[in-house]
């Protein structure tokens, strides 16, 4: 029997052993998850590698072409990538979400007695640790090549944790993209829609230096103030003159739109769940 297959038992047999509750399930298929990725280190490692190289490929090709007044350029680049480090993990998710369904394991958890949202939020979960564990990775590699935190340690983690909360509202989107592709190829292209938006906003050049009918768009697009808030938490004194409002202001912003895509994306990914 393959390995997939053994997971499959083994997690169906602990749900329907009796009526598991949103916890008890929750916390069954997330380590389903996780014991995946444990037994496949291949994923684990390849979606550490692929965000930290990307990470040294912008650092190192547009940190001699691009100047930001009062830092060195990696200063400004380390936020912006890091908080759209949540697309490199939101691909994932959709391809495991289709390969779940492609192989089975959905359809059996969809005749156990369990709460329909567990298994999505279950796949959120682990996917936001893969997540959180390659963008640490990623912020060490930045510290080794230039990267410095000019705010306090305390708002240092506090924009760690919003890369964490961007990333599980992401995980949402990115799941419910899984569900409609069907197949893992399917899903990896799908995901990749969403990647224009990573360079359609503040991560990688100031929106100013866009034409002046894409700055709009640029400005008020998710990523932009998420990005923004990781970046006024980390620059300190920097932060006000470069961005023109407070910590506050970005982060409120950031934290609504994530709430905003996890309000739209959960109920579309449990309907379609539910309807097979």
């Amino acid at each position: 029997m393959s390995t997939v297959a053994s997971a499959i038992d083994r997690s169906t047999a602990a749900l329907s052993s009796r009526n598991a509750g949103l916890a008890k399930s929750t916390m069954t298929v997330t380590r389903r998850a996780v014991l995946r990725y444990v037994r496949t280190p291949q994923l684990i490692v390849m979606a550490t590698i692929q965000m930290s190289m990307f990470f040294l490929i912008y650092r190192y090709l547009f940190g001699g072409a691009i100047h930001i007044a009062g830092m060195p350029y990696v200063d400004y680049l380390v936020p912006g990538f890091i908080a759209t480090g949540v697309l490199f993990s939101g691909i994932g998710a959709a391809v495991a979400t289709a390969e779940d369904l492609h192989e089975g394991f959905i359809d059996r958890l969809r005749s156990l007695p369990i709460p329909r949202s567990s298994v999505l939020v279950a796949r959120a979960i682990a996917d936001t640790a893969i997540l959180a564990l390659a963008s640490a990775v990623t912020v060490a590699i930045a510290y080794a090549v230039g990267f410095r935190l000019h705010g306090s340690a305390i708002d240092g983690l506090a924009a760690f944790g919003l890369v964490v909360v961007f990333g599980f509202a992401f995980e949402w989107l990115f799941v419910t993209l899984g569900l409609f592709a069907g197949n893992g190829q399917a899903a990896q292209g799908m995901g990749m829609i969403v990647f224009p938006f990573a360079f359609i906003s503040s991560a990688y050049i100031p929106v100013s230096t866009m034409p002046g009918w894409l700055q709009v768009f640029a400005k008020h697009q998710p990523l932009t103030y998420m990005v923004d808030s990781v970046r006024a938490l980390t620059l300190g004194p920097h932060a006000h003159a470069l961005l023109g409002h407070s910590s506050s202001y970005f982060v409120t912003r950031a934290l609504i739109w994530a709430a905003a895509i996890i309000a739209i994306s959960l109920p579309i990914a449990v309907a379609k769940y539910r309807r097979g």
